[in-house]
């Protein structure tokens, strides 16, 4: 896939971090999650750019960063972003975090408050304990041998090969854009060290029971910070009614379900989630000059 960007690089702690720097505009950070990059943002990183500083690191571990031996924590990611964010010149900026990447800006927004606008969460981790099966079974004893099968070519011809005849019989198997990227990430385990950086961070949040690490009880440090969490209805990876967790309990957020999308709304509906992500990123700008409360979306919104 061509694009118009090329991926910028930094140093940090004797390790190269590589990320996306495009636009001009007031600047917006964007946190992929687990397997994932800057691609998983797909078209959001040049419509955002027309307005926008768009900043998408791909993280330790992921992507085109270096992928070390070493500590895959939510702290020491939140660490890089801070990092990457001084390099950059960057004081503060709205954060938007998907799966994984939205545990990571939570844990920076606990530990770097002054760092962060805005709170946007995609399909976010660390709002409660289930998860999907497969990331369960990544904490298991042995999981790092079974994982090269699973991405391998031979496993994903012969799994293309069971959905084409299920479509023949008729049944409704045709894979969106949720599960084609979660199949284009998923195969980069095939490469032993970002084998080991999946198990590292898989295993830093998710115990064979699920979900380990939980941000509510930092949710009263969220509460002056104005929030919006953004779900799949179909997402098979973490459900959506882990964000009733944070509505409960956090006066100043927004929740928006689209019930069409899998795990990754911002690829399932795009048309549908910039404009939401940037309603809500204009508030930022308008509260800089004067007190004002985000609007109503322009198009009708689902809610669950």
């Amino acid at each position: 896939m061509s694009s118009s960007y090329e991926l910028q690089s930094v140093e940090l702690h004797k390790d190269v971090l590589r990320y996306v720097d495009m636009g001009d505009g007031p600047p917006v950070i964007l946190v992929h999650g687990l397997l994932g990059s800057h691609q998983s943002w797909g078209p959001q990183l040049e419509r955002l750019s027309l307005k926008y500083r768009v900043i998408a690191p791909d993280l330790f571990g992921h992507g085109d960063s270096d992928k070390p031996t070493g500590d895959y924590s939510l702290s020491s990611h939140s660490a890089t972003i801070r990092d990457l964010m001084d390099h950059l010149g960057i004081d503060s900026a709205p954060m938007v975090g998907h799966s994984l990447g939205g545990g990571i800006i939570m844990q920076l927004t606990y530990l770097f408050p002054e760092r962060v606008d805005r709170l946007a969460l995609v399909s976010s981790g660390g709002l409660g304990t289930e998860v999907s099966l497969l990331l369960k079974a990544a904490t298991l004893p042995g999981s790092e041998l079974v994982l090269p099968l699973l991405a391998s070519d031979w496993f994903r011809k012969r799994t293309e090969g069971a959905l084409a005849q299920l479509g023949k019989w008729g049944l409704p198997v045709e894979p969106g854009p949720s599960m084609a990227e979660t199949w284009r990430s998923f195969r980069s385990v095939a490469d032993r060290s970002t084998r080991g950086a999946f198990l590292a961070s898989t295993r830093a949040v998710v115990g064979p029971r699920g979900q380990t690490v939980s941000a509510k009880q930092h949710f009263e440090k969220f509460e002056s910070i104005p929030s919006l969490l953004v779900w799949g209805g179909k997402d098979r990876m973490i459900p959506a009614k882990h964000a009733d967790n944070i509505r409960r309990e956090v006066p100043n957020s927004r929740v928006e379900i689209f019930p069409d999308a899998g795990h990754f709304p911002q690829l399932d509906e795009p048309d549908f989630f910039f404009r939401l992500l940037d309603e809500f990123l204009n508030a930022n700008g308008a509260e800089k000059n004067a007190t004002a409360e985000i609007s109503p979306a322009v198009m009708p919104l689902q809610r669950p």
